[in-house]
């Protein structure tokens, strides 16, 4: 017999004095307009398989020199969807475009909730921008070598930049639309060019040699783990378009899993299928030599240049997908803390016609051009400095929330014990726990090897300098919790409440409502979010 659906959490918001809870008016994203396929593109997108496997796996045995790059993924697979399960179990009770933060200020109280709401602007923000860098060289030489055109990388960053501008604005569904053709076609060729690998050989036998666990015991292991975590980024983000979906539910657990399904065998596969096509004892020194070109000068042997030409492209697109799905997640981000008054209530206004954040969509493209034209003006490295750089710092971001919202879910239950049927013990207490702790683990290694990660000197400042700077944006955002307490309660007090703050519900029907226990302790009170 199927278990019915867990009951949607319903706090009140505990109002003190005059009521400046955020008005619905303009301040709701558009409903049900994402169906599963389209939430699973958004998801897949942000994780950028091409671009990964191009990039980040190349990277991996570049900058580490350990082959056990596909043992990697598959240890990072398990450690996050173990982090779904209870991840999953919140998105049931809790629909809101912030997500982390949401679950982190019901799990763990307003202050830290308002800290995890820093860090992830700045976190998806970085990841964001970071792309603007590799799609900018990437096109440059692209087109030189196949155009001889020879505008500068900013040329072409400004022009994608344009695009996903105009774009974050419009329809959420439209967006959606545009990123299943381009995911389609870029796994089409990761697939066509893992076949070609295994087809092909190196010494003309398939090898099995960067399967085995034993390649993982080597001293690069953290840099390693964080690298591969650092790929998986983008397959939390279904949760982020829970309040657009038809069926949140049901949506946003399936969307995850099956996205944490087929990011491992994409990667660990692709990862394997290279090491076949070099040789287990030349991917690393190749991957050293041809760098993201490793991909495609295999396939330029085995399928053709035509071939090859066509990966390139795809990696553009893939690139340019990657930006305009941050994109969407920064521009929701941006929005419900607005909507909350968190951040200036402005931000959470939405389109008349289209019904997406168009005023936090703006600020984030603003913020983006900027960042695009201060490297231009400065002749700043976009490749090393913002690409590979801000990527990882990103990445490392996405890490931190990861660890906080794991600890937030297991927080949460266990204030809220009346929340744990159906889902029992597994999905709300131990799955969380050990999530918390394995990720905690990963935590740990990416601080130890963040020199490693960025291919700077052991002894360089910014191995501390930018995991520091997170510190700093958590602090900011405790203080300015604090403050919204001491000056401002009502605002305080909504914290978390999203679309329905008015109500003091986080997503529940009316029907759902009218079934929750009376006794029920309200959001703000004793044993809830302080």
């Amino acid at each position: 017999m199927p278990h019915p659906s867990p009951e949607r959490y319903v706090p009140s918001p505990r109002v003190d004095g005059a009521d400046p809870r955020p008005s619905r008016v303009r301040q709701s994203l558009a409903r049900s307009r994402l169906g599963m396929p389209a939430v699973v593109f958004f998801v897949m997108s942000a994780a950028a398989p091409l671009t990964v496997i191009a990039g980040a796996v190349t990277t991996a045995y570049a900058v580490t020199g350990v082959t056990g790059i596909p043992v990697a993924f598959a240890v990072v697979a398990v450690v996050l969807a173990v982090f779904s399960v209870g991840y999953v179990a919140m998105a049931r009770r809790i629909s809101n475009a912030g997500a982390f933060y949401t679950y982190v200020t019901h799990g763990l109280g307003r202050p830290a909730g308002v800290a995890t709401a820093i860090v992830a602007v700045l976190a998806y923000n970085a990841l964001q921008i970071a792309l603007y860098g590799g799609l900018g060289v990437a096109a440059a030489g692209f087109f030189a070598a196949e155009a001889g055109w020879t505008a500068s990388w900013w040329a072409y960053a400004l022009a994608a930049w344009a695009l996903v501008a105009m774009l974050g604005v419009l329809r959420v569904d439209l967006n959606g639309k545009i990123l299943a053709v381009l995911l389609v076609a870029e796994i089409a060729v990761v697939l066509v060019f893992d076949a070609a690998d295994l087809l092909h050989p190196a010494g003309g036998s398939i090898s099995l040699d960067t399967l085995s666990p034993g390649n993982l015991a080597a001293p690069g292991l953290g840099a390693l783990l964080v690298l591969a975590i650092t790929g998986f980024v983008g397959f939390e983000n279904a949760a982020v378009f829970s309040e657009e979906t038809k069926d949140p539910r049901r949506t946003v657990p399936i969307a995850t899993y099956l996205a944490v399904g087929l990011i491992t065998v994409l990667y660990a596969g692709s990862a394997w299928a290279m090491s076949v096509g070099t040789g287990p004892d030349h991917v690393v020194d190749r991957s050293r030599a041809e760098g993201t070109e490793t991909m495609f000068t295999l396939a330029a042997g085995q399928l053709g240049g035509g071939m090859a030409t066509a990966g390139r492209v795809l990696f553009l697109t893939s690139l340019l997908a990657a930006l305009l799905s941050f994109h969407n997640t920064v521009a929701r981000y941006l929005f419900a803390l607005g909507r909350e008054h968190v951040l200036p209530a402005v931000l959470g206004r939405t389109s008349r016609r289209t019904a997406a954040p168009a005023v936090a969509s703006t600020v984030q493209s603003s913020l983006a051009l900027a960042v695009i034209l201060l490297y231009a003006t400065r002749g700043w490295d976009p490749l090393v400095r913002l690409f590979f750089w801000g990527g990882m710092w990103g990445g490392f971001g996405v890490l931190l929330l990861l660890t906080t919202t794991s600890i937030g879910v297991a927080g949460f239950f266990a204030r809220h014990r009346d929340q744990r049927h159906p889902d029992g013990a597994w999905r709300t207490a131990v799955a969380p726990a050990l999530a918390a702790a394995g990720l905690l683990t990963v935590l740990v290694l990416a601080v130890r090897n963040f020199a490693t990660l960025l291919g700077v000197d052991p002894t360089s400042p910014l191995r501390w300098q930018l995991p520091a700077l997170y510190l700093a944006a958590a602090a900011v955002g405790v203080n300015w919790a604090l403050v919204l307490r001491a000056r401002r309660p009502s605002i305080y007090n909504a914290i978390g409440l999203g679309a329905n703050a008015s109500t003091g519900r986080t997503a529940s029907t009316a029907s759902t409502a009218s079934t929750q226990p009376a006794a029920r302790a309200p959001l703000g009170s004793t044993g809830t979010a302080q």
